[in-house]
This record gives structure tokens, sequence and C-alpha cells, in this order.
């Protein structure tokens, strides 16, 4: 099985930019990967996924046209871009494995790393 690590996280200002990235371990990252955020008092929420080829993207409402999200399979890293951001944009970031990205619930997605904070202060 993948193991999923993020990175990338910390402490902004509101309309600051910053990079995450979800590198695996283990084996070649073959599968879908999506981030996911959840924020303090909140339920674990869709932000982004990516198909395996990079080709097919999906985002959440909340974050079009600020997140990006890519992966790059030659360093086994996929990347979430996140400009623009808000303080509720704070949580905790998690990215995991799928295979449709389209489908937003968390449970369809697995492989779950340790998560990775981002704090946005206003």
């Amino acid at each position: 099985q993948v193991q999923l690590i993020e990175s990338g996280g910390g402490l902004v200002q509101a309309g600051d930019s910053l990079r995450l990235s979800c590198a695996a371990s283990g084996r070649t990252l073959s599968s879908a990967i999506a981030w996911f955020r959840q924020g303090p008092g909140k339920e674990r929420e869709f932000v982004a996924a990516v198909s395996w080829s990079g080709g097919s993207t999906n985002y959440a409402d909340s974050v079009k046209g600020r997140f990006t999200i890519s992966r790059d399979n030659a360093k086994n890293t996929v990347y979430l871009k996140m400009t623009s951001l808000k303080p509720d944009d704070t949580a905790v970031y998690y990215c995991a494995a799928g295979n449709v990205v389209l489908l937003t619930a968390p449970s369809r997605w697995g492989s779950w790393g340790q998560g990775t904070q981002v704090t946005v202060s206003s």
C-alpha cells in the first residue's frame, strides 16, 4: 500500500500563497490523488483531485480559480498550489489516493497521509 506524506504547510497572511506537496513512498504513485482539508470544528471536505495522468482535475467551488493541483510522476509527488489565501482556508490538509477524480466523499479515498497544517491570518 502506498504511503503518502504531506508537507509545505505553514502560517501565512491573507492574500499569500503556499504550495503543498504530497509525496509517495513505498511504491510508485499510480492512482488519482486528492487533497482534502479539515478546519477547526468542521468535517473533512474535498478540495481538489488529479488523475494519474494529470489530464483530469476536479476542484471544490470554494477553491476554483485560486488553487491548482498538479503532479510530477517522475518525482512521485502531487502538488497543491494555493493563492489568494483566506482565513477560511485555515485547516489541516490531507492527501489521499483513489480512482475517480469526480468522487468527493472522503470514504471513497484511502491511504491517507498525516496532514499538514495551513493557518491563514487576517
